[in-house]
């Protein structure tokens, strides 16, 4: 069994930042494709920033300049650090891996909760 387990999330003041960690557990051989969506109430799941295995990065436009993704691959891990927080930036925050089990795994986190506000 492969799980995403996410860590980091809270409430944090507009302007702050918070950085979310997300590590990938149990039978894996390989870990492709790593990234982060979100996900606000009456709204579909929508791409904040993946990376890949290579550590290339890929980001939505709205987080450009302000977010950063990084992984570790001998740790199977991906951080994302999220700088000058906005209002519109609460959500909940999922993490999203391509792992390879001996078959091919879409896997996704439980969730993770940010919330900008005064």
């Amino acid at each position: 069994q492969v799980q995403l387990v996410e860590s980091g999330g809270g409430l944090v003041q507009p302007g702050g930042s918070l950085r979310l960690s997300c590590a990938a557990s149990g039978s894996i051989s390989s870990v492709y494709g790593m990234g982060w969506y979100r996900q606000t109430p009456g709204k579909t799941r929508e791409l904040v920033a993946q990376i890949t295995r290579g550590g290339i990065p890929n980001y939505a436009n709205f987080v450009t300049g302000r977010f950063t993704i990084s992984r570790d691959n001998a740790k199977s891990t991906i951080d994302l650090q999220m700088n000058s927080l906005k209002p519109e930036d609460t959500a909940v925050y999922y993490c999203r891996a391509d792992v390879i089990t001996g078959r091919y795994l879409e896997v996704w986190g439980q969730g993770t909760l940010v919330t900008v506000s005064s």
